[in-house]
C-alpha cells in the first residue's frame, strides 16, 4: 500500500481531475468542516513524526503556534540537499496534489494566511509544474479567498533557493525567504512563536514528505495511522536507497522493516560477487554504521536506529560494497560539508576547513597516527557548539568512520616516528641539548 507514492498504482495521479476522481481534496473539505483545534488533536494523536529528519511531532508543532495571532504562516521544506536523498522530489513530481492539500489542512489548522513552499533552486521545473497545479486548485476553490465558503483566505506561493545545503535548516530557510542570507537565526525566539517565524509572524515548517500524509490521516483516522508501522514510528515511510546496490530508489514501506528486508528484499543486494561493507542510514549527515547481523537485523524506525548508534534521519540509505575506503569516503563528505557551511559559527567554519585538510594530507600517505586522532579530536569539539547541527552532521562522517573502520585509516597513516622530518645528527644533538 502506497500513502505517499501513489502514482506507481494510479497512473497520472499528479494531474487534478484524476486526484479528484481518486478521493483528492476530500481530506481538506472534510477538515473545514472541523475546527482547527480539532486537526490538530487528530495529526497529535496519528503519531506523526517530521519526515525532514529531526522526527519531531508534526501536530505538537502545530500546537505551539499562538491561537491570538491574526497572520500566521505555513512554509514546506522542499530544499532536500541531504546528500542521498531523492524522495520529495519524487512526491512533488507525482503527487502533487497530495501535498498540496497537506498544507492547506496545516494552514486551516493553525489559520494561516499564507503557504510557502521553498524548494532548492536546482528543482526550477519541479516548481514550474507545481505553479500548474496550484494554479488549479485556485481554479477549483480549494486555494484564495473565502476557500470552500468558510470565509478564510489562503494562498499558495512557491519559492525557488539557490541551491545551499544550510537552507534545509528551518530558520535559515525562513531567512532565505525573506531574502536574506541563508544562516540559521538564533533561537529563541523559535519560528512557531511571535518574532521568530516568516516575516516575524509564528511559522510552522514542515517536510513534504510530512505534510503529504496529513490528507490520509484526516481521512482515515489516527488510530488507522498508527496500525502502520511501530508504538514510537507511525505511518509508512519513503527510503532512499543509493550506491552499491542492484536496484536503487525510492522504496515507500512501514516503518519497522529491517535494513536486511529493504537492501535484500527490495534493493536486490549487493552488486554480483560483493558483499555489504558499510552503511549512511542517513546520508552523509548521519553516523555511518558497519554491516554485520546486528546491523542489518535492526528495524528502520527512530528507536530503532538509536538502539545501533546511528540515526534515520531523513532515511536516504547509502549502502556502501567491500570496494570502498571508508577514509576516502568521509573525506569526500568532509569536502561537501565544507563546502556548504555557511561560515556563521567558527567551530563549523573552521572545523570543516581543517578537517579537509587534515584528512586530505592523510589520504596522500603523508599524514601520521597522530593525525588521526587530531581530526578525531577537531570533530568532537565541533559538536554541540553550532546554531544549527550542520557542525554535528560534518563531525560525524569523522568520529563515526574512525570508530567504525579504523583499519581504512591507519592504511594511510604513518607512525609517529616514521613521520618526523629526519634532522642532521648534529642538528639533532644539539637540539638534545648534547
Amino acid at each position: 500500500m502506497h500513502i505517499l507514492l501513489r502514482a506507481r498504482e494510479i497512473p497520472d495521479i499528479h494531474k487534478y481531475d484524476v486526484y479528484v476522481k481518486n478521493g483528492g481534496y476530500k481530506a481538506f473539505e472534510k477538515a473545514l468542516k472541523m475546527k482547527p483545534e480539532e486537526v490538530i488533536d487528530v495529526v497529535k494523536a496519528s503519531n506523526l513524526r517530521g519526515r525532514g529528519g529531526a522526527g519531531f511531532p508534526a501536530g505538537v508543532k502545530w500546537s505551539f503556534i499562538p491561537k491570538n495571532e491574526p497572520v500566521k504562516y505555513v512554509a514546506v521544506n522542499a530544499d532536500e540537499s541531504e546528500t542521498g536523498t531523492f524522495k520529495d522530489r519524487e512526491i512533488m513530481e507525482t503527487n502533487p496534489h497530495q501535498l498540496i492539500e497537506g498544507a492547506l489542512i496545516c494552514a486551516w489548522a493553525i489559520q494561516a494566511t499564507a503557504v510557502y513552499i521553498y524548494l532548492r533552486g536546482e528543482f526550477w521545473d519541479v516548481a514550474h509544474e507545481l505553479d500548474k497545479r496550484i494554479a488549479e486548485a485556485y481554479k477549483a476553490g480549494y486555494i484564495g479567498e473565502n476557500i470552500q465558503g468558510t470565509g478564510w483566505t489562503c494562498n499558495v506561493y512557491t519559492h525557488l533557493g539557490a541551491g545551499a545545503y544550510i537552507c534545509g535548516e528551518e530558520s535559515a530557510l525562513l531567512n532565505s525567504l525573506e531574502g536574506k542570507l541563508g544562516q540559521p537565526r538564533v533561537r529563541p525566539p523559535f519560528p512557531a512563536q511571535k518574532g521568530g517565524g516568516l516575516y516575524g509572524e509564528a511559522t510552522v515548517v514542515n517536510n513534504v514528505e510530512t505534510l503529504t500524509n496529513v490528507p490520509w490521516i484526516i481521512n482515515n483516522g489516527a488510530d488507522e495511522f498508527k496500525k502502520i508501522g511501530t508504538e514510537n514510528s507511525a505511518g509508512t515511510k519513503i527510503f532512499c536507497v543509493s550506491g552499491h546496490v542492484q536496484k536503487p530508489g525510492n522504496y515507500e514501506l512501514p516503518m519497522g522493516v529491517t535494513l536486511r528486508e529493504l537492501l535484500y528484499d527490495y534493493a536486490g543486494g549487493p552488486p554480483e560477487g560483493r558483499s555489504f561493507k558499510g552503511i549512511l542510514p542517513s546520508g552523509g549527515s548521519g553516523p555511518v554504521i558497519r554491516v554485520n547481523d546486528t546491523t542489518l537485523d535492526a528495524p528502520l524506525s527512530y528507536e530503532g536506529m538509536e538502539k545501533i548508534g546511528t540515526i534515520l534521519g531523513s532515511a536516504s540509505v547509502i549502502v556502501m560494497d567491500e570496494t570502498v575506503d571508508m577514509a576516502w569516503a568521509a573525506s569526500k563528505i568532509i569536502k561537501f560539508f565544507k563546502h556548504e557551511s555557511c561560515g556563521k559559527c567558527a567551530p563549523c567554519r573552521e572545523g570543516t576547513y581543517w578537517l579537509d585538510k587534515v584528512l586530505d594530507r592523510i589520504m596522500a600517505g603523508q599524514g601520521s597516527l597522530d593525525d588521526i586522532k587530531l581530526i578525531e579530536t577537531v570533530a568532537k569539539n565541533m559538536q554541540g557548539v553550532t546554531l544549527c547541527a550542520l557542525g554535528d552532521f560534518a563531525a560525524n562522517p569523522v568520529i563515526h568512520t574512525v570508530k567504525q573502520f579504523p583499519e581504512d585509516f591507519a592504511k594511510h597513516a604513518k607512525s609517529p616516528e616514521n613521520s618526523k622530518s629526519k634532522k642532521p645528527a648534529a642538528k639533532q644533538k644539539a637540539a638534545a641539548g648534547d
